[in-house]
């Protein structure tokens, strides 16, 4: 079966590197929390906000090991007033056996406000 995990960060500067290094971490986090190898994921989808274009995202995902053929777009965010700014999402679809509930979303740095019901709180 297929499941939708969520991400997402937030930068501090629309700077290459961060976007680079935080979409890195996000994404190693969420292979973490749900026991995902490169292997089980179907694709991933990953947005920025208009104020972000100084790089790709998804050179993050790249870095990592044993990553290469994971299927990987890149996208812009729809503007929409008040939103978050210098915001980073991830839609990675995976192969799983867990049933949606146990699916863990994670969500980095300003990015916990997007959905709160959905984070986690240490020892939960």
């Amino acid at each position: 079966m297929t499941r939708g995990v969520r991400g997402a960060t937030t930068v501090s500067e629309n700077e290459e590197n961060q976007m680079i290094e935080n979409t890195r971490v996000l994404i190693e986090d969420m292979a973490k929390k749900n026991h995902i190898k490169p292997s089980d994921i179907s694709h991933v989808f990953i947005s920025v906000t208009k104020d972000l274009n100084a790089g790709f995202p998804a050179r993050g995902l790249r870095e990592l090991e044993g990553w290469t053929f994971v299927p990987v777009m890149c996208m812009a965010e729809i503007e929409v007033p008040g939103s978050l700014p210098k915001c980073i999402r991830v839609m990675m679809v995976v192969n799983t056996e867990e049933s949606q509930l146990n699916i863990q979303h994670v969500f980095h740095n300003e990015a916990v406000k997007l959905r709160p019901d959905l984070v986690k709180k240490k020892g939960e």
